[in-house]
């Protein structure tokens, strides 16, 4: 039999069968991600949903509850979550990370207050904002602006309520913003930690560890069992049909899935900490905490491309990348994100892992810091993966829809006889 005539690009462009696919899928994948990502970060102030902030009354008068008592016109109703908290409670959650930032209000405010119409003033009352870098640069300096506004309405009608008893027009000027307003860290995080970003970006490299490399472990196998050819440059090359079914396949990419992450955990710190210095303690337990993240990713990702074969790589990536970063809560504060990103942030794995990392790097490693949610969700990950995957590969195996085995090659390709 001779040998079929090549093709060329000129005949096969003109099937529209070719481009259906392809065009579909583009289209729809670059409006999806545009939308989920751009939706995200537009208009974080008017989305903003109960943004915890922490206030502290101490002032032994009057002015500190009229602080307290003006809270609630301090931006849209239900957009902050003000928790009035003593000094210890306050301290608490900051160094947990479940507020943004706190409003202290000192003893003697009051006192220090009524005084500048005085003699005996010795120093301006001073209200103090305290941030919380270790939550985001960005939401730490969302409820620091909302704290410094309260500070500033507070200091306007004090100094119009003293300015009214003062003798002269420039006592009456000196009095117009009689509060100092003193921002610090609340609850300070090392100088190597990215503004309180490196949670974000370290977690982002074990969802892309586990994503990628549970994609080249996919693509691997398959070509060296005989299920996909390999091409590399100009070299191509196509090994035998190993005789698997769909179950042990899905079990050897798992396996493997879980061998290769203990090497790739290891250098990803070893690059993040060793090599560039990121802040980082409580080292075996981020190790760990790593090495299952990159696990539980890795496995998802190995049961949804046996589920869905082909298109696997593309489910896949929405499930951990394209939903999962603008639902994650680390660049954005959740509670400024429209409530679509919020349901997702329920069950969406860069969100767990954000926390669990950020417990680890920035808060001691407490549980109630998000790392035991993180622990909870990695083995609700796992199971979800092991069950998903190995219920479809069985379901598929029953059915005898064996794997695809390469056949001789026709005399002319299917495609070429549509385009005759």
């Amino acid at each position: 039999m001779a040998p079929a005539t090549p093709l060329r690009a000129g005949a096969l462009v003109r099937n529209p069968k070719l481009w259906l696919v392809p065009t579909v899928l583009s289209a729809l994948v670059s409006t999806v991600i545009a939308l989920l990502y751009m939706g995200g970060i537009l208009s974080p102030s008017d989305d903003l949903h109960r943004l915890p902030i922490a206030v502290v009354d101490e002032d032994r008068g009057p002015l500190g509850k009229e602080i307290t008592g003006s809270l609630a016109r301090a931006g849209r109703p239900g957009s902050i979550d003000w928790r009035i908290v003593g000094r210890a409670e306050a301290e608490d959650q900051l160094a947990s990370g479940k507020v943004y930032g706190a409003l202290f209000v000192p003893p003697g405010f009051s006192a220090d207050a009524q005084a500048l119409t005085t003699r005996r003033a010795t120093a301006r009352p001073t209200l103090t904002v305290l941030t919380n870098p270790g939550v985001g640069s960005l939401g730490s300096s969302m409820a620091a602006q909302i704290n410094q506004g309260v500070a500033q309405r507070a200091s306007a009608t004090i100094g119009q309520r003293l300015a009214a008893s003062a003798p002269d027009p420039t006592t009456k000027l000196l009095l117009a913003d009689p509060v100092e307003v003193t921002t610090r860290v609340g609850h300070p995080i090392g100088r190597h930690s990215g503004l309180g970003l490196t949670a974000f970006y370290y977690t982002l490299l074990l969802v892309l560890g586990g994503f990628i490399g549970g994609n080249l472990i996919n693509t691997a196998v398959d070509t060296a069992l005989g299920y996909a050819d390999s091409e590399i440059g100009p070299w191509h090359t196509r090994h035998r049909t190993v005789p698997i079914d769909r179950t042990q396949t899905l079990l050897l990419k798992m396996v493997m899935t879980a061998g290769i992450a203990l090497l790739t955990t290891s250098l990803l710190m070893i690059a993040t900490i060793g090599v560039l210095g990121m802040d980082a303690s409580h080292l075996p337990l981020l190790w760990v905490f790593s090495y299952c993240a990159t696990v539980a990713v890795g496995l998802g990702v190995q049961a949804i491309n046996a589920a869905f074969g082909g298109i696997g790589q593309v489910v896949s990536m929405f499930v951990f990348i394209a939903l999962a970063l603008p639902s994650s809560g680390a660049t954005i504060p959740l509670q400024a994100t429209p409530s679509f990103y919020r349901f997702l942030a329920v069950f969406e794995p860069m969100r767990q892992l954000t926390d669990g990392v950020r417990a680890i790097l920035y808060f001691d490693a407490r549980a109630d810091a998000g790392l035991a949610r993180a622990w909870a969700m990695i083995a609700i990950g796992v199971l979800g993966a092991l069950l998903f995957g190995f219920a479809m590969t069985h379901y598929y195996d029953r059915r005898g829809l064996a794997r695809f085995t390469p056949q001789p090659e026709p005399s002319r390709p299917a495609v070429a006889a549509e385009t005759a």
